[in-house]
């Protein structure tokens, strides 16, 4: 097979970001594989960590992550393993890239191991199932409040990280100078790195927008045209932005990047999961069915279950977010969902 480069491009930050010390990238999945690359691009020590072993030897000895990026070329110095606790007591940072529902496990096991001044950061998009908190409010219960902390989200399709086409990213932590240390690891070449103090804002666009492109995507299954594409991301994104002035998150995080641009990239953009499980919705195929097809996680199942949950909590006016909660949780029809969203009163935007 040919193999694309995605090292092609000069990278100018090698110099000052190597200073940082190791990072450990758990997650060998396509994003946990991109953003390896991308680090170490960059010049970072970086070392991707997974649990199959199978895949990790792949990735090893022929340098492409065939499963999940196929036909793209890993850099040469992008180290792996399977030893996650040596792994984890040597980093000066660990970069946590798994579903959302699988996050506190993660943190819980490596919790003993990192080193007393470590930065704890991670590139999951969702809230826990169950409880409806927000990932940072996951890491801190586990935690503590002694580590630093890091979300990195944004629009980023992992493939397009992965050739080192043009992307741009938020880091938002819990504290400037983590914050800026991370987005300095990661910013180089095509990679924009921007970093911030709002995570709830950053972690609440990157949630929601999957219920949004669920929504998008089944108007598109359903050849509604670009009208309705253009309104249910518009109306998504008042829906967002409702959410988050009731959650305490900042407005200018969700008109940037974290918000109405990752909302816009997963709504408009085949490479969605959440997206092409609308797809399938609104063409007939159940939900089941559709992310069998898809065969990897899709977020926003769970986070519709989760939005509909703080939904009621803050009683908020949230239809399109209740909708697709309607049609993955209780049955409804993409038709009856429809008509649900247009028979609803006139009223002043």
């Amino acid at each position: 097979m040919h193999s694309q480069s995605g090292t092609g491009r000069h990278h100018s930050q090698t110099a000052t970001a190597a200073s940082d010390g190791q990072i450990a990238v758990l997650g060998a999945g396509s994003w946990g594989s991109a953003l390896a690359m991308q680090l170490a691009r960059n010049g970072q020590q970086v070392v991707l960590w997974g649990r199959d072993a199978e895949l990790i030897a792949e990735i090893r000895d022929g340098h492409e992550n065939r499963r999940y990026l196929p036909g793209i070329r890993m850099p040469d110095t992008l180290r792996t393993s399977t030893e996650l606790e040596s792994l984890v007591r040597a980093s000066a940072d660990v970069l946590l890239v798994c579903p959302s529902d699988a996050m506190r496990e993660l943190l819980q096991t490596i919790r003993p191991w990192l080193q007393s001044d470590a930065g704890v950061c991670w590139a999951c998009k969702g809230f826990e199932p169950g409880s409806g908190r927000l990932l940072h409010e996951v890491a801190t219960e586990v935690l503590g409040s002694n580590f630093d902390l890091a979300v990195v989200t944004g629009p980023s399709f992992a493939r397009e990280v992965a050739l080192d086409m043009p992307t741009a990213v938020t880091v938002a932590a819990s504290s400037e100078s983590f914050g800026a240390r991370i987005a300095r690891r990661l910013h180089g070449g095509s990679f924009r790195a921007y970093y911030s103090d709002d995570m709830i804002g950053a972690e609440l666009g990157g949630a929601v927008k999957n219920v949004m492109a669920i929504a998008t995507g089944i108007a598109d299954g359903m050849a509604l045209g670009s009208n309705a594409r253009a309104g249910m991301i518009t109306r998504g994104l008042g829906e967002i932005l409702r959410l988050g002035e009731a959650m305490g998150a900042q407005q200018k995080t969700l008109i940037g990047l974290a918000g109405l641009g990752d909302l816009v990239l997963t709504c408009t953009g085949d490479l969605s999961r959440n997206r092409r499980l609308g797809l399938a919705l609104g063409q007939g195929m159940s939900a089941h069915q559709a992310m069998l097809e898809i065969g990897q996680v899709v977020e926003g199942y769970k986070a519709a279950a989760e939005v509909e949950r703080l939904r009621q909590q803050y009683q908020l006016d949230l239809p399109i977010s209740e909708q697709v909660y309607g049609i993955l949780y209780q049955h409804w029809s993409p038709q009856k969902g429809l008509q649900v969203l247009l028979n609803r009163e006139l009223k002043k935007e």
